[in-house]
């Protein structure tokens, strides 16, 4: 008896090891590892839906031999705003941002975020952004090799306690906005700009610091903006008031020294459909997070065809800042928004 049981616990403890070494061989297995850093929590959809199926078909189509390993919440340090001068300082090797964060450095790229310009398909923008990325955006994207560029699924606004139908109902609101365009927008209306990040939007909107903000639909459900605010409003026919542009992006020198198979599963998993899917992807998680709001008690404001002209009547003297703007740094700015314009109506999904 007791050899029986000493031969059984022998044969587990070799099982154990044996399960061990395999376990280790697969840990090990991948020959290019990655850190990827960014600013939200681990189950914003940004994460479960996008980042990490993305870090997935990276592996896959490098054969096992590159695991990206995904660091939310900025738990490697630092704040959001220096998400760029991370990764191209080589403190990370990948990040996902918001362009706006660091306001100036992608000017060209702003065209996108522009009301008038990005209206309510963000699956068209992010192909137009493909289309002229060589010919038009690349230059500004200096130490960095951009896997990809999308946008969410617009502007929106949200409301503590105002029921807007008009750019009257926003004069002398204070409005969250991310990014220095959107800012604009919100000058444009009669607010006053209130720049943050978004993980600090739900305390600011719980003790009054601002009235709204102007955000997509999809960060209701993680931040839990529906406890803070009662009224979601957006243009007809899902009408939004401009978009903010994010990039996935990798240190240069990482990439410069990686072979050419590495580089092409990058390529693989990042080009192609891929950022159409990624349009439809923040759709459709938009469109989950205007559902938790409405079942919370919310109400979700569509405004008439009228009353989105009204919006779009005002904003656009924020098309002719941007371009004035860009002017002044030698961009043509007019010209870049007539490509920008004729790209997404060219890959135009509604």
């Amino acid at each position: 008896m007791m050899n029986h049981r000493l031969n059984r616990r022998t044969a587990t403890a070799a099982l154990a090891v044996g399960f061990m070494a395999a376990s280790a061989g697969i840990a090990s297995a991948a020959e290019y590892e990655f850190k990827l850093h960014h600013f939200l929590n681990a189950n914003a959809p940004a994460h479960t839906q996008m980042l990490q199926p993305w870090a997935d078909a990276v592996a896959e189509a490098s054969g096992g031999k590159v695991e990206i390993e995904i660091f939310p919440s900025m738990t490697l340090g630092g704040r959001p705003t220096e998400l760029v001068s991370q990764v191209r300082d080589g403190v990370v090797d990948l990040v996902w941002t918001l362009n706006g964060y660091t306001p100036g450095l992608f000017p060209r790229t702003e065209v996108f975020e522009l009301p008038t310009v990005f209206k309510n398909d963000p699956a068209a923008a992010n192909m137009a952004m493909v289309d002229l990325f060589e010919s038009d955006l690349k230059e500004e994207y200096k130490g960095l090799e951009v896997m990809f560029l999308h946008t969410h699924a617009g502007q929106a606004i949200h409301m503590r306690d105002t029921e807007v139908r008009s750019p009257d109902d926003l004069k002398g609101k204070k409005m969250r906005i991310p990014t220095r365009s959107g800012g604009w927008v919100i000058e444009a209306l009669g607010a006053s700009p209130a720049s943050m990040p978004v993980p600090e939007l739900p305390p600011a909107l719980q003790k009054g610091v601002v009235d709204g903000a102007f955000i997509p639909w999809e960060i209701i459900p993680p931040l839990k903006i529906q406890e803070q605010t009662e009224y979601q409003i957006e243009g007809a026919d899902e009408a939004r008031f401009g978009t903010s542009v994010f990039q996935v992006s990798m240190n240069q020198g990482r990439w410069n020294s990686l072979p050419e198979e590495i580089q092409q599963a990058f390529r693989t998993a990042s080009t192609g459909d891929w950022p159409k899917e990624v349009g439809q992807i923040w759709r459709a998680v938009d469109d989950f997070g205007i559902n938790v709001a409405v079942e919370a008690g919310n109400q979700h404001i569509t405004l008439t065809e009228e009353e989105t002209a009204v919006f779009d009547e005002a904003l656009l003297p924020v098309v002719d800042r941007w371009i004035e703007e860009v002017d002044g740094k030698g961009i043509d700015g007019a010209a870049l928004v007539e490509k920008a314009r004729a790209a997404i109506k060219e890959n135009a999904t509604r």
